[in-house]
């Protein structure tokens, strides 16, 4: 079976990659492991995912975002502060000019608006109609990138199948066979720290506020959901995990008070508990020869500041409009040196900064220096009373910098607009 482009992850990235290109008129298949409404599908579980408003206006180009809006809980404003120090920063909306901050999508909600557009989606290439378009479950076994298309080797439904693309996308996860069978590394960076998430319901209404606290343990944050209800994400130390998952509910909501306080009024009640293991891990390079790499497959982040998919998604906006910009050249092949080569250099530059920031974050405060914390208290009241600082953050967030995608912008891909800029 042959292809335009063959995306390996149908998760967050890979199939909002997949609904981008489906405008264009290109055929292309999608290979996943585990289907998107199964409980053991670990891209669209319990946790929630913080969308920038970059990435709401390129869910809304997606025709994405009107399934998940009734889903989505504004931030209006973020509060920072620093346990047991002074030191406190806010973030409004209103004082940026802005209806909201971002929102808090529950990851199953965007999985089944990704999926639910994407398998209604006309992309299976004239020539080929009969051509399966997701290939689910299913699992490459063998990766070869040749010089004219990228050829897999995939188990499904106990058979093997050959499929070949002009462009293969690895949007497999951190641990991305793709990228590692192409020859691309990844720095990994074990932050021996564990996240535990779950929800809780606090006696007062959140006020669409969200809270970012560090604690002498690692960050603690409560993010603004329906109904009164908040996410919670607990940052551990590796070692106090066995002993915290055991806690009854009303000892672990003891703690979380603990740390956090009383600004919502008493914690009363917490949803299942969940651990997720914490690292940085960056590819070597977002490219291979005929492989772009998008999403957790080319850069994972701590979840302090809420990027990685953000970021994910920029990456999808940047790769798709570089496509639709070759429909313009014959013959048309998405997976040429130079798109690829064009790919690297506009991610580059975003993917640096927002890498740079988060790992400072965890590092800065996860120091517990007593100088160390003195001044980046100082840093955050700082932070509270210069506007032109919390500016440059909410453009740092956003990816508003440099060349902004179109889909950021609000601006469809089609096959009709290929040669717009």
């Amino acid at each position: 079976m042959k292809y335009d482009v063959a995306i390996i992850g149908g998760g967050m990235v890979g199939a909002s990659l997949a609904v981008a290109l489906a405008p264009l008129g290109l055929s292309v298949a999608v290979i996943e492991a585990v289907p998107y409404d199964s409980g053991l599908q670990p891209s669209f579980d319990e946790r929630t995912t913080a969308l920038s408003n970059g990435s709401r206006r390129i869910l809304e180009s997606l025709n994405v975002w009107t399934q998940v809006e009734a889903a989505a809980t504004a931030i209006r404003k973020i509060h920072v502060s620093d346990q047991g120090r002074f030191g406190f920063a806010r973030i409004e909306a209103e004082e940026l000019g802005l209806d909201a901050l971002g929102y808090l999508v529950p990851n199953r909600a965007l999985g089944l608006a990704l999926w639910t557009q994407l398998q209604a989606a006309p992309m299976q290439a004239a020539p080929m109609p009969a051509a399966p378009l997701i290939i689910c479950p299913g699992r490459v076994v063998e990766v070869e990138a040749g010089q004219d298309a990228a050829r897999l080797l995939v188990e499904a439904g106990g058979e093997r199948i050959s499929v070949e693309a002009k462009l293969l996308v690895a949007a497999d996860g951190i641990d991305s066979a793709v990228r590692e069978a192409l020859g691309v590394s990844a720095e990994s960076r074990d932050y021996h720290q564990t996240a535990v998430i779950s929800t809780v319901l606090p006696k007062n209404f959140h006020e669409h506020v969200a809270y970012e606290r560090f604690t002498a343990d690692g960050p603690l944050a409560l993010l603004p959901l329906e109904d009164g209800r908040c996410s919670l994400v607990v940052t551990l130390k590796n070692e106090a995990v066995p002993t915290a998952m055991a806690w009854s509910d009303e000892e672990f909501l003891a703690e979380v008070q603990r740390r956090f306080g009383f600004r919502l009024g008493r914690l009363i009640k917490i949803g299942r508990r969940n651990a997720y293991p914490l690292r940085l891990s960056r590819a070597q390079r977002t490219s291979a020869p005929r492989c772009a790499i998008i999403g957790n497959a080319a850069q994972a982040l701590h979840p302090v500041a809420g990027m990685g998919f953000n970021l994910g998604l920029r990456d999808v906006a940047s790769l798709a409009e570089l496509i639709a910009e070759r429909l313009r050249r014959m013959p048309f092949d998405p997976g040429e040196r130079g798109l690829l080569v064009e790919y690297d250099a506009w991610r580059s530059a975003d993917r640096d900064g927002v890498i740079a920031f988060t790992d400072m974050l965890v590092r800065t405060f996860s120091n517990t220096l007593r100088s160390v914390r003195a001044l980046r208290n100082l840093g955050l009241l700082a932070f509270d009373l210069a506007p032109p600082a919390k500016a440059a953050l909410s453009r740092l967030s956003t990816g508003a910098t440099g060349r902004v995608p179109k889909l950021a912008r609000g601006v469809p891909l089609s096959r009709g607009s290929a040669a717009l800029r």
